[in-house]
């Protein structure tokens, strides 16, 4: 099983690895995309205001810049330690015991604006770049993305929980992934999509989802997981489960 999750914007600091190298990377035939993203950023990143205004950032983020300018150079640490936030919160990766983390790396990845995709274990850079974002001199990244980073993850042999959101799903839709929408319930049995605890419920679905001992092969098997840790799921096709909350 592999469980794709979004990414955030929020990013830890430092690390204890080298700098950037591509080639330690999973899906290395994303590398030529990376790399063309990669210099983008960086040259980008020698303009303040051109930055500012590609990246969506305030006056107080101007650290972010500096972020990007640095990314060939700067440390690295696994991919599931560098990104933080609600969905990284509830995941918590640091507090799995030893085993769990071995399967986290097994089991998870990331998607990435930057990276299109890693795997939990991936060496990388704190840097800022959006999905939304545009790039001088380049289209919408999820034109850059598309086709290959659909055709790499087509070509993972296991069954895919595709957890991203919004513009990073369409980077690259899986072929054949379960897909996982969170709704709120009301006492007349009225539904809507959660937005603002998404994330956190997703982060638990993850979570459970590394801690299983189950063998998740198929849509059944993801939503008898996600029960037994006493989420209440329906399955709504069988590329589609519902999470439903009060």
């Amino acid at each position: 099983m592999l469980v794709i999750l979004p990414p955030s914007e929020t990013k830890s600091d430092g690390g204890r690895g080298g700098p950037l190298d591509l080639d330690t990377l999973s899906f290395p035939e994303l590398n030529p995309i990376r790399k063309r993203i990669a210099e983008a950023i960086v040259d980008l990143a020698g303009d303040l205001d051109a930055s500012r205004a590609a990246l969506g950032l305030g006056a107080t983020q101007l650290s972010e810049i500096d972020r990007n300018a640095d990314l060939w150079l700067s440390p690295t640490r696994p991919a599931i330690e560098r990104y933080t936030g609600v969905l990284y919160d509830a995941l918590d990766h640091r507090g799995l015991t030893r085993a769990g983390k071995v399967k986290a790396t097994d089991r998870l990845a990331i998607g990435s604006a930057l990276f299109g995709v890693v795997r939990a274990g991936d060496p990388i850079p704190a840097y800022r770049l959006s999905g939304g974002s545009r790039l001088p001199d380049m289209p919408t990244l999820a034109s850059v993305w598309k086709p290959d980073l659909s055709d790499a993850l087509d070509a993972v042999d296991d069954f895919v929980v595709d957890l991203r959101s919004g513009v990073y799903h369409q980077f690259g839709p899986v072929r054949g992934a379960v897909t996982a929408t969170v709704m709120t319930e009301a006492a007349d049995g009225s539904r809507k999509v959660v937005s603002h605890f998404n994330k956190h419920y997703k982060g638990l679905m993850a979570r459970e989802l590394v801690r299983t001992r189950r063998t998740v092969r198929d849509v059944n098997g993801l939503a008898a997981v996600l029960a037994d840790a006493g989420q209440r799921v329906e399955i709504a096709a069988a590329d589609q489960i519902l999470v439903l909350t009060d």
